[in-house]
C-alpha cells in the first residue's frame, strides 16, 4: 500500500462510487474501498470521516452559494424570478459541470434510507439559508419562508427531473419548466 499519493482523495472517492454501485452502499466497507484504491484504511480516514461523506463531499458549498446568489439578486427582482435567475446563472453551471458523478451518487442516494434522510437535512439547510437571504431582501417572516421552500422545491425538483431522466435533456429548459408549473400552480387561470 501507498503510503503517500497526492491523488489519494479523488482514488478513494472514485473507488467507493464503484463499490457503492457494484454491491450497494450499506455492504460497502471502509477496507473495501481503501484497498481498491490502493491505499490504507487510515488514509481512508485521513480524507473522510465515514463512507458517507464520500457522497456529500463538497455538498457544504451549496448553502453559501444560495445566500450569495438571493443576497446579490437585483433588488428590483420578484422572488420567483431570483430563484429562477440565481439557479439558472449560478447552481445549474456547477450541476452540469458534474453530471457524470451526480448521476452515479443520485442512483446510491436513492437506494439507501439513510443517505435519504441525509439528503432531506441537506435541504432543510439550504431552505433556512435561503429563508435568512431573503428575509435581508426585505420579506416579511412568513413570505421568506414560503420563497426559501420554494427555491428548494424548485431546486429539487429540476435536479431530480433531471437525473431521472439521465442527465439528457438540457438542464435549462427542464428549471425553465419547473418555474414555469410552479408559477402556473401559485397563479391559477381565473
Amino acid at each position: 500500500m501507498t503510503r503517500w499519493a497526492p491523488d489519494a482523495a479523488s482514488r478513494l472517492h472514485e473507488a467507493a462510487l464503484e463499490l457503492f454501485l457494484e454491491q450497494g452502499f450499506a455492504a460497502t466497507t471502509v477496507p473495501q474501498i481503501a484497498e481498491r484504491a490502493g491505499l490504507t484504511t487510515r488514509s481512508f480516514f485521513r480524507h473522510y470521516a465515514d463512507k458517507r461523506e464520500v457522497l456529500f463531499v463538497g455538498e457544504d458549498e451549496l448553502p453559501a452559494v444560495v445566500a450569495r446568489v438571493v443576497d446579490e439578486a437585483d433588488p428590483s427582482l420578484p422572488t420567483m424570478a431570483v430563484i429562477h435567475d440565481g439557479l439558472r446563472r449560478v447552481v445549474l453551471p456547477r450541476l452540469e459541470l458534474y453530471r457524470d458523478e451526480l448521476l452515479r451518487r443520485w442512483s446510491i442516494v436513492r437506494t439507501d434510507e439513510a443517505l435519504r434522510e441525509r439528503e432531506l437535512r441537506k435541504l432543510a439547510i439550504i431552505h433556512d439559508v435561503a429563508t435568512e437571504a431573503f428575509a435581508r431582501r426585505g420579506l416579511p417572516p412568513l413570505e421568506a419562508q414560503v420563497a426559501g421552500r420554494l427555491a428548494v422545491a424548485v431546486y429539487d425538483m429540476t435536479l431530480e427531473w433531471w437525473l431521472a431522466g439521465g442527465a439528457e435533456a438540457p438542464l435549462a429548459d427542464i428549471l425553465a419548466d419547473v418555474v414555469r408549473v410552479v408559477s402556473a400552480t401559485a397563479h391559477p387561470p381565473a
